[in-house]
């Protein structure tokens, strides 16, 4: 059970917690399809197939295993690849990452987003903890938070306990001070618990959880209702 009264400081997930993540890259990927058919038109030509993307990231992803934790590493690399394959300039490739990266900002917050973002704030420090390569300050939430963390900075990715503890680190209090959001059961939940932390599942589409005997400290179907838990005014 929750214990808000040990709570100094909360990690918060971005991608699936904040905002769905779905249409997010849809929406970056249509733009760089669209920018590929302009400036690249043999690699838009395979890059609109779906299961070429794929095995491109499988490939980049077995090649550059230890960047595993740097998603923009990775569609670097995997736009580089593309367009080298296809006969296109490889120069290219960090003109067209910069239009994938510029879209991949435009998130669409979850209705409870801003306004518990603002609730939280001004009662604890926020530091965002992600595997995802977005950017607070160009997403437009950066005033929120104390600091953001992600993968790519930490070099390991959650669920590693190490990226838990540079975020607690971060916040400036110990492990079991710190409150983490976040939506993935394993990622999310299981990480911060091996970190330490007290832990929310935010279950916005009432899943079961399967990994008993070990529990969230709470789940909640959104942020408001946290909020209420937490004794947070509106």
């Amino acid at each position: 059970m929750l214990n808000p009264a040990q709570v100094r400081a909360i990690t918060l997930d971005l991608d699936d917690t904040l905002w769905p993540i779905a249409p997010t890259l849809e929406r970056a990927e249509a733009r760089l399809q669209s920018w590929l058919e302009a400036q690249a038109p043999a690699t838009a030509d395979q890059w609109r197939a779906p299961e070429h993307r794929r095995a491109l990231r499988a490939e980049v992803t077995r090649e550059h295993a230890a960047h595993a934790h740097d998603l923009s590493h990775l569609r670097r690399e995997m736009i580089t690849l593309a367009l080298r394959r296809a006969g296109d300039d490889a120069a290219l490739a960090e003109p067209a990452f910069e239009v994938f990266f510029a879209a991949r900002q435009c998130v669409e917050c979850y209705a409870d987003a801003l306004p518990a973002l603002e609730r939280l704030a001004a009662r604890y420090p926020l530091v965002s903890l992600s595997n995802g390569n977005a950017d607070l300050h160009r997403v437009g939430l950066g005033t929120h938070f104390k600091a953001q963390v992600s993968a790519r900075e930490a070099g390991v990715a959650k669920p590693d306990p190490r990226i838990f503890g540079l975020a607690a680190e971060v916040a400036g209090v110990a492990p079991h001070q710190v409150l983490h959001i976040g939506d993935d059961a394993m990622l999310d939940v299981l990480g911060a618990l091996d970190a330490g932390m007290q832990t929310v599942w935010v279950n916005r589409e009432r899943q079961d959880w399967v990994h008993a005997p070990r529990q969230p400290h709470l789940t909640v179907t959104d942020l408001h209702e946290l909020c209420m838990v937490l004794g947070l005014p509106a």
